[in-house]
């Protein structure tokens, strides 16, 4: 929905973070230092998995390459999904305060008289948490913690983002720069053409985020553990759907479950007819990544050995072409 003139225009705010405005004989530059946020629908109606994901958003490469995460967000069919967005929604109609708009607890920080009455002044003044009317994660979190289900209110949150962003400035220390550019190296080789773009702009993507991170643990070093671990974890998930689980604690439930050993039959045998078909489909993904390192490893040592002198043909007889193929490419 964004039109051309606009598209152009954008460039100058995301690159140089200012605006040239000329008008009636004025020429200024504005300072434009703030974050954009965008969203998008497909240009075909419905994200189409065969193109690019380039080809599926409409906006050329050299704006797409401006913006430091892109995040795909289809709309797969899962009933356990389905039924917690649901929820969602309707839990949010569910409270309606004096003033008749629906709305969810964060909105009205100052409407909870039950909390109001329970605590005095000094409590009231110095409380950092709301009470969470909602009942849907209830037991999810720490029962230890006596706040596991409670809420941060807004206040307390834009004091703290006000201290962490103007109050920190984190320096990044040496092994978080061979961190850095050991991984950054290593996407520059996964890179290919189904993937975005690795360029110098992702390196300062990385240490945007690692940086961040570090001012919400209110640190002033950038440490490779956990600040830049967590904010390559980020970004791979952005690039390749990765998820190595450092970056969402709630995650482990899956990986938990991957790790689970095969049923043993009578027989002996190990049996897969009641493993899940998405971790049949880890399990042959890896399998099949192993195979293909093994084979990239011997073309590697026969090209080595003939010194490059060899046609297709003679190169891995034994191995079926498409196979070689591929891992060729």
């Amino acid at each position: 929905k964004m039109g051309e003139n606009d598209r152009v225009a954008i460039h100058e705010a995301m690159e140089q973070q200012t605006v040239t405005i000329a008008k009636a004989g004025i020429h200024a530059s504005l300072n434009a230092r703030c974050s954009v946020l965008a969203a998008a629908n497909p240009v075909f109606g419905q994200y189409d998995r065969s193109r690019r994901v380039q080809e599926n958003i409409g906006l050329p490469d050299s704006l797409l390459s401006r913006f430091d995460l892109l995040f795909v967000v289809l709309d797969n069919m899962d009933p356990e999904t389905d039924r917690k967005i649901a929820n969602h929604v309707i839990l949010g109609h569910r409270y309606r305060p004096d003033h008749g708009v629906s709305g969810h607890d964060s909105d009205y920080d100052d409407d909870d008289d039950d909390s109001a009455v329970e605590m005095d002044d000094d409590q009231r003044v110095h409380s950092i948490w709301q009470r969470n009317r909602h009942s849907s994660h209830q037991g999810e979190f720490s029962d230890e913690d006596p706040h596991s289900n409670d809420i941060l209110q807004h206040d307390f949150l834009r004091k703290y983002l006000h201290f962490a962003k103007n109050r920190i400035r984190p320096e990044l220390t040496e092994s978080a720069r061979e961190f850095i550019a050991n991984k950054y190296a290593e996407m520059r080789c996964k890179m290919d053409e189904r993937t975005l773009p690795v360029t110098a702009r992702t390196l300062e993507t990385v240490i945007r985020l690692a940086s961040a991170h570090a001012k919400a643990r209110l640190s002033h070093e950038v440490e490779a553990t956990p600040d830049c671990e967590v904010a390559m974890d980020i970004l791979s998930y952005a690039l390749y759907h990765e998820n190595n689980g450092n970056s969402n604690p709630l995650e482990g439930s899956e990986n938990e479950e991957a790790a689970d050993p095969a049923e043993i039959s009578d027989d002996g045998e190990e049996s897969d007819m009641d493993e899940p078909a998405a971790k049949k489909q880890r399990l042959a993904t890896a399998d099949d990544e192993e195979k293909l390192q093994s084979l990239m490893s011997r073309i590697y040592q026969e090209l080595s050995r003939e010194g490059g002198a060899i046609t297709l043909d003679e190169l891995c007889e034994d191995v079926d072409r498409d196979q070689l193929m591929n891992a060729l490419d």
